[in-house]
């Protein structure tokens, strides 16, 4: 994602921090999804959305939200996929499941083979 499009995930124009709203509406997620994915009480999201543990899960869902856009080609395309698709390389677990684990590398790797032609 380049700088003009992280911004519309921004808190505030001059914050540094990724608003949980904003991605939670972009995936048409409950805020509590959200927070209990960054294993967090749903307040801190809008009491302290600054928190490592709900930035960490929002820099997640965006990078693979990336590599899904460039690997399909389509936001809304990589959208659906990031939620509905389960993916067999990955015992059938959606990507969200994967980042929601943590496992955030494995499908950015897994999104970039698909780029390169090598699975799918």
């Amino acid at each position: 994602m380049n700088a003009m499009q992280i911004t519309a995930f921004q808190d505030k124009l001059d914050s540094p921090f990724l608003s949980p709203a904003k991605v939670a509406r972009t995936l048409s997620l409950q805020l509590q999804d959200l927070a209990d994915s960054a294993h967090v009480h749903r307040n801190t999201l809008t009491s302290r959305p600054q928190s490592e543990k709900v930035q960490t899960l929002l820099r997640s869902i965006l990078r693979v939200l990336s590599a899904a856009t460039e690997a399909f080609g389509n936001r809304d395309v990589a959208l659906s996929w990031m939620r509905n698709e389960p993916v067999p390389a990955f015992r059938h677990k959606t990507a969200l499941d994967l980042v929601r684990e943590g496992r955030t590398e494995a499908v950015v790797s897994y999104l970039e083979s698909i780029s390169a032609g090598f699975v799918g």
